[in-house]
């Protein structure tokens, strides 16, 4: 799903991008829940880039990647860790493009999520090459999701990967006896 966001364009950097686990949900311009299999995934488009809520045996794991005000943690390139029930990997990575190459990676992976039913996107008003953009998947028992977020201004799009998926009830034993 692409939509036109209904945001004031502001003049943001990837280097404000910033990574967090475990906030509630924020206000979102546009949402996509689905459910895959047992697993109910939710896409939100913020005005600041994106949150993606996953649910399972009423656990939640939520990754907001952001600019966030008062936050001066950098965009890490990646993290590994246990989220509750969840086993959690993030990568980020950050492409510097020249103008033609960008207009047309932007074109490509807009088109690539415009029509994917677990896929949403968002034009951000300024560019037509200002977006975010996620694409959701469920295989093998884990749930993974790229994202990616432009930055035409600056001829950059910064890309992610995550993935979770729920341990087994032993893992989930011995830890919380630890």
């Amino acid at each position: 799903m692409l939509t036109t966001l209904k945001t004031a364009y502001s003049d943001t950097r990837s280097s404000d991008l910033s990574w967090a686990l475990g906030h509630e949900p924020l206000p979102s311009l546009a949402t996509l829940d689905l459910e895959l299999d047992a697993t109910r995934v939710q896409l939100r488009l913020l005005g600041a880039s994106h949150q993606v809520l996953v649910e399972e045996d009423g656990e939640v794991c939520s990754e907001t990647v952001a600019c966030m005000p008062g936050s001066s943690a950098p965009l890490p390139v990646g993290v590994s860790k246990r989220v509750g029930i969840w086993d959690y990997e993030f990568a980020a990575r950050v492409e510097t493009l020249s103008s033609g190459s960008f207009a047309g990676r932007a074109q490509e992976l807009l088109a690539l999520v415009a029509d994917h039913p677990h896929g949403l996107a968002g034009n951000f008003p300024g560019s037509p090459h200002a977006f975010t953009a996620l694409l959701v998947q469920r295989a093998e028992g884990q749930v993974s999701w790229r994202t990616w977020h432009s930055y035409p201004q600056e001829g950059r799009l910064v890309a992610t990967r995550t993935r979770i998926a729920v341990r087994t009830l032993g893992e989930v034993r011995e830890a919380s006896m630890a």
